[in-house]
């Protein structure tokens, strides 16, 4: 059974230490697309939190039982993708019956969450080893690191919507209006997760 421990240490590394957008700057596209907006930006988040559990519980199951077993986990990153593909297209359809408005809202950056990265990577980081336990990921951890790490995503995305309606109020300089001051604020923004690298003592919870 999984460590309580090791799976608050996997939880505070997904969404502080090892967020995936200010710290491993994987999925920007949509980090700066959709967070314009903090209702967009929570649409955006709640969507990614699904395609992540759910992308990290299958591609858990697949890898484990029949692309290892068979020898053939050569193919897991064309799996993978296929299946991120298959689940974003559901978010879509549901998205598109029940909300449409926020259908409209995410546009084009709702399809491109199969391209994302970041989801790809917590299902491929799944794979591998746990670093606090020393063993390879359980369904349980990988699954709680699909959560975690698209909750992260979300507060990355929340933060950053709330600053730039903020910035939209502000007497900003001709020239850094839009883009620019955005990438300013990314910035700051992953010099100040950067302080999280310090939170280690969760390390020695594994074992």
């Amino acid at each position: 059974m999984e460590s309580i421990t090791s799976l608050i240490g996997i939880s505070i590394g997904a969404v502080l230490i090892n967020n995936f957008v200010l710290s491993r700057f994987l999925g920007l596209c949509p980090f700066f697309g959709v967070s314009k907006k903090l209702s967009s930006a929570i649409g955006m988040g709640m969507a990614v939190i699904f395609v992540m559990a759910m992308a990290s519980s299958f591609t858990w199951v697949i890898n484990s039982y029949i692309l290892v077993k068979f020898g053939v986990d050569y193919l897991q990153t064309i799996v993978f993708i296929l299946v991120i593909a298959a689940l974003v297209q559901l978010v879509e359809m549901a998205l598109q019956k029940y909300s449409p408005a926020l259908y409209e809202a995410l546009g084009i950056y709702l399809p491109l969450i199969t391209t994302n990265c970041a989801v790809l990577g917590v299902a491929i980081i799944n794979t591998g080893v746990n670093q606090l336990t020393g063993n390879p990921y359980s369904f349980i951890e990988s699954l709680v690191n699909g959560v975690t790490s698209g909750v992260g995503f979300m507060l990355a995305l929340i933060l950053m919507a709330g600053i730039r309606e903020k910035l939209e109020l502000a007497n900003v300089p001709k020239a850094m209006e839009g883009l620019p001051i955005t990438f300013i604020t990314a910035g700051l923004m992953a010099l100040a997760f950067l302080g999280f690298a310090g939170l280690n003592f969760f390390k020695s919870f594994g074992g």
